[in-house]
């Protein structure tokens, strides 16, 4: 899909998942590599257990399909040589600490001066400018300071994170979008532009709106392990199997609600509660807990009733009955039950692929969707140090991809004149759509008081008051939206349906696989209306296999690709992640891979069909742990706040109730220089061995010193000295953080009733800003406007469908 396209990757560990995908999604992705090569290559897990340039599985995972340049550019020679690249490449991405490549005079201004047609994309924790953009980092301080590690963990230990490092994922998937917005934008204009992307802004969607919920005077998550809570209400999403341990869905609210009618059912049938338990309200039993009419050991018998349903069955029972009885439920994998899962096997996620420093071929992770129409490129090997350096060099100039511009100079919104029709619900498929919005696209939300957005039950809930249109995470995702209000049960309403992908350049719906075809609304019979349609269809476990119709959350989602078990510590069951996990990150897979779709269309007309799976794609954060599987026979497995490369590491608790620090050494520079702040300069030559050896020790020394002092008065004793540290940051601490305030990433949206708060983009477009203006749509909100404006339906249409029962 993006093959005429050059990309020059000169990101290391801290942004090569964004050429990764590029390169899955097609584009000739050239890794720009100092001698000695990228430090992503001296990242753990290694092949065979081994350190060498090859033997990084971190690095394997994600340069697959690159090709490897070595540049030397603090010389002329090697500058010039990386300029020469600049005037044929149409993406250059990069994730240096500020500054470094202004130094080097190869900051973006210039870049761009030399190649106006250049997309530059700067990848950093907090962004380019601001009072934190020169604070020293790590993934766990960066996940430290977007609320997300807050809310993972139990409430008697520190924050804990997930042991494959996920921050600058989290950034790097999120430029993805902002690199292809900023393509589209070119074809309009002939123009490249620089994109800011700040990793914090990112893991701030992470916390499924928690990190909002003190600026919705809503109770803000707290740790309790694989679960939430708010308010007095203790939720709990793991639960022990025969053999194992599962996660489940188990709340209220009138679209989840059913799903927990049915597993207490499953529970009184197998003896473990009786039907008055069973057949409580679970549709508002929120409401019945917080006034009072319910006592909250009722809560507590049903989370023992379904614990001693899920202790007397294995997980492979448990997950039958899950797709038996509709029940939101599934096991929590290994990297092992992962690879070897036979929904994946189903759908040939897993490939063979060389591996240079084994001499073998090994199953790696292969395209995070399913695509019909665009031809994809096979996924490869990752590149040897240097093994593309002359063929590149010596290859003839080239010139940027960008055609003839339609409109020269125009500053218009990237997706300006794009027209959606959205049929997603919850969290990943609204959340793509509301980029689209920010960026200039119309899209129409469809929905139905009969089948509404599971979202509009999330928490935090505003002033804490239950109602359709107060759910914080619900807002967050659908700004910028017009909603249609339709009951697509009633015939009539199929005309306007029809009508509607006539209209549309793109749908996307978010339903299990049956659903848009019991509508006779998928691909074949869409494209029969509008040939050219770029349809996407996203669910947890993709459109065909044995769990296709597996229905459930993010939560989920997160238990089938092996989140679940590598978040927690080895001595305790699982801890997390917090909430939806795979909503947050196959996301960025979804606006990538549709907007490369888009792109593929508006040169050649061809329409598509995407197929992504949230589990699939979200696996990608995985990588290194799946293929230490494969590759070395290795199952990772949670190791608390521990890692395997840096030393001291950890949450360190600080004055006050529930108050911590994340600290990380990431040399010997950072480990002297906190052993001198601790007074303890005796142990400031310890090399990285011992600090691993003696880790435990460690900790109590920093704890020490830690718990002596506010968070925040250790943070700055830390970055003072250059030491990566970071307040385990809450809502509170987001919404009063400098650098997200800098950035503008809190926007109040005007709203008749309460506050609306939503966040921005999580990138910044330097020449054509995406933005969010408009408060998220009531129900039906715009039926006027998209019948009679959009469509042309004159007010006897619009009638029948009144009295047809259609409209809502």
């Amino acid at each position: 899909m993006l093959s005429p396209y050059r990309v020059l990757d000169l990101t290391d560990h801290r942004g090569h998942l964004t050429g990764a995908a590029l390169a899955a999604l097609g584009a000739d992705v050239v890794a720009i590599e100092p001698p000695g090569g990228s430090a992503a290559r001296r990242v753990a897990p290694y092949a065979t257990g081994v350190e060498g340039p090859e033997a990084s599985l971190t690095h394997f995972a994600y340069n697959r399909n690159k090709r490897s340049v070595v540049l030397d550019l603090t010389t002329p020679h090697g500058r010039e040589d990386l300029l020469r690249l600049v005037d044929g490449a149409d993406v250059l991405i990069e994730s240096e600490d500020p500054g470094r490549l202004a130094s080097l005079g190869l900051d973006a201004t210039t870049l761009l001066a030399r190649n106006p047609a250049l997309v530059v994309a700067s990848l950093t924790p907090f962004g380019q400018d601001g009072p934190k953009a020169g604070w020293a980092h790590t993934d766990l301080t960066l996940m430290a300071s977007g609320c997300t590690l807050a809310f993972t963990g139990d409430a008697d230990r520190a924050p804990v994170r997930v042991a494959t490092p996920q921050g600058y994922h989290f950034g790097a998937a999120s430029a993805i979008g902002g690199i292809l917005l900023a393509l589209h934008q070119r074809a309009v204009s002939g123009c490249g532009q620089h994109i800011d992307v700040a990793a914090q802004c990112t893991v701030a969607l992470g916390t499924q709106a928690g990190v909002l919920a003190s600026g919705a005077n809503a109770p803000t998550p707290t740790r309790t392990a694989g679960g939430a809570k708010a308010g007095i209400i203790e939720l709990r999403f793991v639960y022990p199997a025969a053999d194992g341990w599962v996660s489940i869905t188990h709340v209220f609210g009138t679209a989840i609600g059913p799903g927990t009618a049915r597993l207490m059912q499953w529970a009184q049938e197998e003896g473990h509660c009786d039907a008055e338990l069973a057949g409580k309200d679970w549709a508002n039993y929120a409401v019945l807990l917080e006034s009072g009419e319910e006592p909250l050991e009722n809560w507590q018998r049903a989370r023992d009733a379904v614990e001693a349903l899920c202790r007397s069955k294995t997980k492979a029972e448990l997950l039958a009955g899950a797709m038996t009885r509709n029940l939101y439920l599934a096991p929590i994998s290994s990297p092992r039950d992962v690879v070897e899962s036979n929904q994946l096997r189903h759908r040939s996620f897993f490939a063979p692929v060389e591996h240079p420093a084994t001499g073998r071929t090994v199953e790696a992770p292969a395209f995070f969707a399913k695509v019909r129409g665009p031809e994809l490129p096979r996924l490869g090997r990752a590149p040897l140090l240097g093994e593309h350096t002359r063929e590149v060099l010596e290859e003839a100039p080239r010139s940027p991809a960008v055609g003839t511009p339609t409109h020269p100079g125009s500053t218009a919104l990237p997706l300006a004149g794009l027209k959606v029709l959205d049929f997603t619900w919850s969290i990943a498929g609204p959340h793509h759509t509301r980029v689209l919005a920010d960026a200039g696209a119309t899209v129409v939300k469809v929905e139905s008081a009969r089948r509404p957005d599971a979202a509009r039950g999330f928490l935090p809930v505003h002033d804490n008051a239950p109602g359709a249109e107060q759910s914080g995470r619900r807002a967050d995702m659908n700004a910028g939206k017009l909603s249609l209000g339709i009951d697509l049960s009633v015939p009539e309403s199929m005309d306007v349906i029809h009508d509607l992908v006539r209209w549309a350049d793109v749908v996307t719906e978010s339903y299990t696989p049956k659903a848009m075809r019991a509508w006779g609304l998928d691909y074949e019979n869409l494209r029969r209306i509008n040939p050219s349609i770029v349809m996407l269809s996203t669910c947890l476990a993709g459109q065909d296999g044995p769990l296709a119709s597996f229905a459930g959350f993010g939560n989920l989602g997160a238990a089938l690709a092996g989140f679940y078990g590598l978040a927690g510590w080895p001595d305790r069951p699982p801890a997390g992640p917090f909430g939806a996990y795979t909503d947050y990150t196959s996301t960025h897979f979804i606006l990538g891979t549709l907007l490369a779709a888009l792109d593929h269309r508006r040169r050649t007309g061809e329409g598509a069909f995407i197929d992504l799976a949230q589990s699939e794609a979200a696996t990608w954060f995985l990588a290194p742990a799946l293929l230490e599987w494969t590759v070395n026979g290795v199952v990772a497995e949670r190791a608390g706040n521990r890692d395997r490369d840096l030393a001291p590491h950890g949450v360190y608790p600080a004055a006050g109730t529930d108050r911590w620090v994340a600290i990380a050494c990431r040399d010997d520079r950072d480990w002297s220089a906190l052993a001198e702040l601790l007074g303890r300069t005796d142990l400031a030559a310890l090399p990285i061995a011992e600090r691993h050896r003696r880790h435990d020790e460690l900790d109590e020394l920093i704890a020490a010193w830690t718990s002596t002092r506010s968070d925040a008065e250790a943070e700055a004793a830390l970055q003072a000295r250059g030491v990566p540290a970071h307040l385990v940051a809450s809502s509170v601490e987001c919404l009063a953080d400098p650098q997200l305030a800098y950035r503008g990433h809190f926007v109040d949206l005007d709203h008749p009733s309460r506050r609306c708060l939503v966040e921005r983009t999580r990138f910044a477009l330097g020449r054509t800003p995406t933005v969010v203006e408009r408060r998220p749509p009531f129900l039906g909100e715009h039926n006027a406007e998209i019948l009679g404006g959009l469509l042309g339906y004159d007010d006897d249409q619009v009638a029948d469908l009144v009295i047809a029962g259609a409209l809502e």
